[in-house]
């Protein structure tokens, strides 16, 4: 089976997707995640038109409206954030909040619809999800009788009011998880998530839209000038993440180790030494204890690792013990 190798979607929304000529592989992906078909109006402003490179990284966003006035936000997010769930919110809500003018009536408020693509997982529960796109809105059911609440909207033109439903003005979420998809194809949108995750399509993918990514999104039509401005992002992607990684298994290592340090240690230590560790690791012993930390990862023997950082033995095995259990 033959795999074409294309850009990530991310670097695609900021340089690629925002002219117009190439609004139809957007709409082809948002028709099949929404089982609708779209047709996007106009790009709007959004926070990943701004190029600072420390902002590329971390998340791309793209806004955009649909030939019915609804505005869809669609995000990449590359790295975990504790509070992701409620700066969604916040995003929705501002979204709303700057669709209409102060003063104007509340029927002019848009519909939002927010498409988050997640290279992580959620940091509690994961074994509970276990699978790849969430979707979830707000809507208002009856208590007793399970039937959506329906109000009658604004009449247009002497038409009778339409009917509408909690579901019709608040926001709507999906949550794509593109680590969890197995690469099992069902439905078009399986298509679309197998790209995000291999940056790549296969030569069996049958939906429209995909297609279309094909042939605008393809690495290897790409001109030398931008193939390197294009690596170089990758390059750069991981670099940060790299660092990213690196500083949280520091953050594990150091913090299990002043956990076991701080106060008194009783008992064994790596089933080798006995005894007890008492006080508590400041100031400079932090910093030695990062400085071991490196030099436990280069190979560095213990005894010269105690002679350059005045760390006890203990410690040191204890770091080394740490640093094992976490791969």
């Amino acid at each position: 089976m033959a795999i074409k190798k294309l850009i990530r979607f991310d670097w695609a929304m900021k340089y690629i997707l925002r002219n117009k000529a190439n609004f139809d592989v957007l709409e082809g992906f948002i028709s099949n995640l929404l089982k609708e078909e779209i047709k996007v109006e106009s790009i709007l402003e959004s926070e990943s038109n701004q190029d600072a490179e420390n902002r590329k990284f971390n998340r791309v966003d793209l806004k955009c409206k649909d030939s019915q006035g609804r505005e869809i936000i669609i995000e990449i997010q590359n790295r975990r954030e504790v509070d992701y769930l409620q700066r969604l919110l916040w995003g929705t809500s501002k979204a709303v909040v700057e669709s209409i003018e102060l003063g104007s009536n509340y029927s002019n408020v848009v519909k939002v619809i927010s498409i988050s693509i997640l290279y992580h997982t959620m940091r509690v529960a994961e074994k509970e999800n276990t699978d790849f796109i969430y979707y979830g809105t707000t809507e208002m059911i009856g208590l007793h009788t399970k039937k959506p609440l329906a109000l009658h909207g604004v009449p247009v033109m002497g038409v009778d009011s339409p009917v509408v439903t909690s579901k019709n003005v608040f926001p709507e979420y999906y949550m794509i998880y593109v680590e969890k998809f197995e690469d099992v194809i069902n439905e078009d949108i399986d298509e679309w998530i197998y790209f995000f995750k291999h940056g790549a399509i296969r030569d069996d993918f049958k939906s429209p839209g995909m297609l279309l990514a094909g042939k605008k999104l393809g690495y290897l039509m790409m001109e030398e000038k931008v193939k390197r401005e294009y690596d170089d992002y990758l390059e750069y992607l991981g670099y940060e993440l790299g660092l990213l990684d690196t500083a949280k298994l520091e953050g594990i290592v150091e913090g299990r180790v002043e956990g076991r340090v701080e106060g008194r240690v009783e008992g064994r230590v790596e089933g080798i030494v006995e005894g007890r560790v008492e006080g508590r690791v400041e100031g400079e012993e932090k910093k030695a204890i990062k400085v071991a930390i490196k030099m436990l990862k280069r190979g560095i023997p213990h005894e010269i690792i105690v002679e350059d950082t005045e760390l006890s033995i203990v410690i040191i095995r204890q770091l080394a013990k740490e640093l094992e259990n976490l791969g």
